[in-house]
């Protein structure tokens, strides 16, 4: 891999900017005597990496003046009992956005604990009613992960309306939304997934990549067109202990005009488009 860093696009620092103008705005608010943006955070059993996620929206939310409130409940948590938390911060004038960590233990039905949440309060954007206004070209809010990855690809002047888009993985938490961001901004858009037949192929005429389909290092440099911006999603823990992501870092790097680094890309950024969120949620229910 070359020395020189100029085709990292640094999510780290995009992420500062932006929480730097959150902070911005809730310090405002505070001076005319509005109330600031609150977030709870429901985190259901001992997941690891659940734990440190959470930290690090408790964290930031610290950071720009947010109201913060972390629930913890325990792995045998009943769905009801969940259910019923919901139904209380939904009712909490004090909060604007509810955020359940995701994933959930077995017991727990993840579309009606989705559902359950007050659409004008899902901050992470996975209630049916924001993705539906997403895929009618009417964003509310935005799943998190797929607004990163666009004010990130905004940041650095990339603009993909006309070119062809690649993602790669189709769930509901990053594939499916982020392909209706790029349709939003007219780029031509394939979807590929484990039932695709020539990925390398897809890949090769890929002006924009989009990898989140969960397995270290799946996208190899050579199956890229020269020139490409790669967006890496995944985040995978190696036995070593290494976090990388779903794209070959280093080949990828020598093919790539543009590419997101694993730590330090995409994952700040959907921290700070939640905390951008819960800013938005507030100033929607005040106005409503």
């Amino acid at each position: 891999m070359s020395e020189t860093a100029d085709k990292r696009i640094d999510g780290k620092a995009v992420a500062a900017n932006l929480r730097k103008e959150i902070a911005e705005k809730v310090k405002q608010r505070r001076e005319k005597g509005l109330p600031a943006p609150g977030l709870a955070v429901v985190l259901v059993g001992e997941d690891p990496a659940s734990q440190v996620y959470v930290g690090s929206k408790v964290r930031a939310c610290e950071e720009v003046g947010f109201l913060s409130r972390n629930y913890r409940l325990d792995a045998s948590t009943a769905e009801a009992e969940l259910l019923a938390l919901i139904d209380e911060l939904n009712a909490d004038p004090e909060i604007h956005g509810i955020l359940v960590q995701l994933p959930l233990p077995k017991q727990i039905d993840v579309q009606s604990v989705i559902e359950r949440i007050n659409p004008k309060k899902d901050v992470d954007g996975f209630h049916p009613y924001n993705l539906g206004r997403l895929a009618g070209k009417a964003p509310t809010l935005r799943p998190c992960t797929p607004y990163g990855c666009m004010r990130l690809l905004e940041a650095y002047g990339i603009d993909p309306m006309g070119k062809n888009a690649v993602v790669i993985g189709a769930s509901n938490i990053v594939g499916r939304p982020v392909a209706l961001e790029l349709l939003m901004a007219r780029a031509t858009v394939t979807v590929c997934h484990s039932k695709t037949k020539d990925l390398p192929g897809e890949l090769a005429r890929a002006d924009i990549v989009i990898a989140a389909v969960g397995i270290p290092n799946f996208v190899k440099g050579e199956w890229l067109k020269p020139g490409a911006v790669v967006i890496d999603v995944g985040i995978n823990r190696l036995e070593t202990g290494k976090l990388v992501g779903d794209v070959d870092f280093e080949s990828a790097y020598e093919k790539a005009s543009a590419i997101t680094p694993v730590p330090g890309g995409v994952g700040p950024m959907t921290i700070a488009c939640l905390l951008q969120n819960t800013l938005e949620a507030c100033e929607a229910i005040e106005n409503a």
